[in-house]
């Protein structure tokens, strides 16, 4: 090491020991770190940094920035995910005697003072969320200054820009823009501590990092050991979601201080923490419906440990950090071991010991095969929405494009990003516009990543069942070729857990799990666009033609009644009457929801009239289900059963598409009529009626019904069905 090099390390170290609180010389970089460090700001180059939670990545490039700026490099730009690191990376900085600010979407007030903080060369770090790199005005405005003056570029969680990772992000491809901007010897930091080896290539090709210049070198490439030493994995096989309820209340505290419990729905997340609340444990629900200062609240509860654990979905992942985080439990399993290991390595990442559990259950599978209904999207409906879009006048926003699409709306917003960034169209203001640029669709390439997500399912299948030692399973799934036993694990070491839980504990679970009852909010406002689409309809619905409130005895994404009406809605399932145990629960329901507030037979003077019958919904793949529902309602409630909403000559609401709600609402709109019978029911004893449906996914088969009845003389509509998605 020459004088210059030593200099340098010494002042680094410097930084460092600032940085972590520590005294001068107590504290130096790990030399892994160092060679990122003197890669950066001694050579200009660009460099990815593949280790695991906890390794120091947000040590090298805020060493990096202090040393660049020292130098007179322009402020550093970290591109990062999520609002919990960015908080986290502020305070940090501040620390070293970095000034950092943030733009994202819960400080708009403040972003027009930090841009001018920006051009006035006030600051040292900005963190951008990857979606501002897409919008309109920052990518017009603000982006090109930035790449101008930009001393260091960092990309946080750099797989999220590969679509063969775990957590792709489209708006992270936007970065090739900036990339291309920089000027010549700006130094790239890529930091990711979950890719395996095909993603670390990828993330490679997509930043640019395997690209030489004729005055630098080529990508350094930092590589480190998976394993985390303080890690115990395990897996308990329980027999039903009851016993993982219990479980968790019965061990809940046996578990070293404080934790995440991972759920794969926003259903189960709030599931679990209203049964852990009831049995006395100090826990809280944190997922992507999470208001903003309530999941900072509930991360503050976490990091100062007043909670035992928070309940979360994959909402809480990158960026948390809480270096004593004592455990990590999946109820459920993650689709992929890339992003499970990410997951658990939020544990342990301070202390000696933590416990990582996985209690995988029978939803999991159905929970994947809807997450892998999101990918992109097949090429006729590529093309279609490019010929949508080139065909217009004026650039159209996802609504406006919505009845010209069938798609669902966040498959919509994702595929515009991907070909936004392919340069097949453009976000402008007011929408999307066509670029008329040549696209290819690379068929061999999507085709390649459904095989892979497919390949990672079964990994996870494996994982549950291995007899292996499971953390060499996870480190060969992330291509860690030192990857051996570690000897901790439950196969290594022997399980540390029993699957037993009390009585007491599993009664209550399905106590809980058994109750049935969900409400059904109905819609209020048609689709945007609808006119375009030959629909005459608009704006908000009538009061008059609105269903109420309605009721679903369970969702399909929650683990109890969820587990037990998946099978009946699943592909194939053969159409039968519904279920006695359903219908009990349904009659329950019905009770619960005329006594409760605003019941018909609550009492209170504006409580609505009691339904004078009941209509059924014709369904094509499930017409006894709805019939024996409808039927055991009227029955029970000696109502009489009015008779069935008919499908109109050539409507065949079974075949349509279940994407947007535009494409819903106009395959619906002329789909149903009612018989004259019906008709005839309802002018001979007008008053509110009871519908009844097997399932709602949207709410617009109801909303259209519903709109039918109130026109023909219903006072009122109260949707009742046995499902809902959500």
């Amino acid at each position: 090491m020459n004088e210059t090099t030593t200099a340098l390390r010494t002042s680094a170290d410097t930084v460092l020991c600032r940085l972590v609180g520590a005294a001068p010389g107590a504290a130096r970089l790990r030399e892994d770190q160092w060679r990122a460090v003197e890669a950066l700001v001694a050579h200009g180059r660009r460099t990815l940094v593949v280790q695991r939670t906890g390794w120091g990545k947000s040590a090298v490039y805020f060493v990096a920035t202090a040393l660049l700026r020292e130098r007179g490099s322009g402020p550093t730009v970290i591109v990062s995910p999520l609002l919990a690191l960015m908080r986290n990376q502020v305070e940090a900085a501040a620390r070293a005697g970095i000034k950092a600010r943030t733009i994202n979407s819960s400080n708009t007030e403040e972003w027009t003072q930090i841009e001018a903080e920006v051009a006035a060369g006030e600051l040292d770090v900005l963190l951008v969320s990857p979606e501002r790199l897409n919008n309109p005005d920052f990518r017009d405005e603000v982006l090109p200054k930035l790449a101008a003056t930009t001393g260091l570029l960092v990309v946080d969680e750099a797989h999220c820009i590969s679509d063969w990772g775990h957590d792709f992000r489209p708006d992270y491809r936007r970065l090739r823009t900036m990339l291309a901007d920089l000027r010549p010897g700006v130094p790239v930091l890529a930091t990711t501590a979950t890719a395996n080896s095909r993603v670390t290539a990828d993330v490679a090709e997509q930043l640019g990092t395997g690209a030489t210049g004729a005055d630098q070198e080529g990508a350094l490439v930092l590589r480190g050991t998976l394993d985390r030493e303080s890690l115990s994995l395990g897996v308990l096989r329980l027999p039903d979601a009851a016993h993982r309820l219990a479980w968790l209340a019965d061990h809940l505290d046996t578990l070293p201080g404080s934790g995440i419990i991972y759920t794969l729905t926003v259903a189960a997340a709030e599931e679990i923490t209203a049964f852990l609340r009831q049995r006395g444990h100090p826990v809280a629900s944190y997922s992507g419906k999470t208001e903003n200062a309530e999941r900072q609240a509930a991360e503050a509860d976490l990091l100062a440990n007043r909670v035992k654990a928070l309940v979360a979905t994959s909402a809480l992942g990158m960026g948390f950090d809480k270096p004593d985080l004592g455990f990590v439990v999946h109820v459920g399993s993650p689709a992929s071991p890339i992003a499970y290991y990410q997951q658990v390595g939020r544990a342990g990442r301070g202390v000696d010991h933590a416990e990582v559990l996985l209690l995988p259950g029978p939803e999991d599978e159905s929970i994947w095969r809807y997450f892998a209904s999101l990918a992109f999207p097949p090429e006729e409906q590529v093309r279609r929405t490019l010929d949508v879009l080139a065909s217009s006048d004026r650039p159209l926003s996802v609504p406006a494009l919505e009845p010209r699409v069938d798609l669902r709306r966040s498959r919509l917003e994702i595929m515009l990003k991907v070909l936004d960034v392919d340069g097949a169209v453009r976000r402008v203001r007011g929408g999307w516009t066509a670029t008329g640029q040549p696209w290819a669709y690379d068929t061999q390439r999507y085709a390649w990543v459904a095989r892979q997500r497919a390949a990672e399912q079964q990994a996870m299948r494996d994982y549950a069942t291995t007899t292996d030692c499971r953390m060499e399973f996870l480190r060969r799934q992330l291509d860690d070729e030192q990857a051996a036993p570690c000897g901790r694990c439950d196969n290594c070491a022997g399980a540390r857990f029993p699957v037993e839980v009390s009585a007491a504990a599993l009664d209550s679970a399905r106590a809980a799990l058994g109750r049935p009852g969900v409400q059904l909010d109905a819609r209020k406002m048609w689709p945007t666009g609808l006119e375009a689409a030959g629909v005459p309809l608009k704006g908000r619905i009538p009061a008059g033609e609105q269903a109420e409130t309605g009721r679903a005895l369970g969702r399909l994404s929650d683990i109890g009644w969820g587990n037990r009406l998946r099978p009946l809605f699943t592909d194939g399932s053969a159409d039968q009457p519904v279920p006695p145990e359903a219908a009990e629960a349904v009659v329950q329901v019905l009770a619960d929801w005329a006594r409760g507030h605003g019941g018909w037979a609550s009492g209170q003077a504006d409580a609505p009239q009691r339904p004078v019958g009941v209509v059924g919904v014709a369904s094509r793949r499930r017409g006894l289900l709805v019939d024996s529902l409808s039927a055991r309602i009227a029955e029970v409630g000696r109502i009489p059963l009015l008779g069935r909403v008919e499908y109109a000559d050539g409507g065949n609401p079974g075949g349509m598409p279940r994407s947007n709600s535009a494409q819903r609402v106009r395959a619906l709109h002329g789909a149903f009529r009612l018989p004259a019978d019906l008709v005839a029911a309802l002018a001979e004893a007008p008053g509110p009626v009871l519908v009844v449906d097997d399932f709602a996914d949207t709410g617009w088969t109801l909303a259209v019904v519903a709109r039918m009845l109130r026109k023909a003389g219903a006072t009122a509509v109260f949707p009742l069905v046995l499902a809902v998605q959500g």
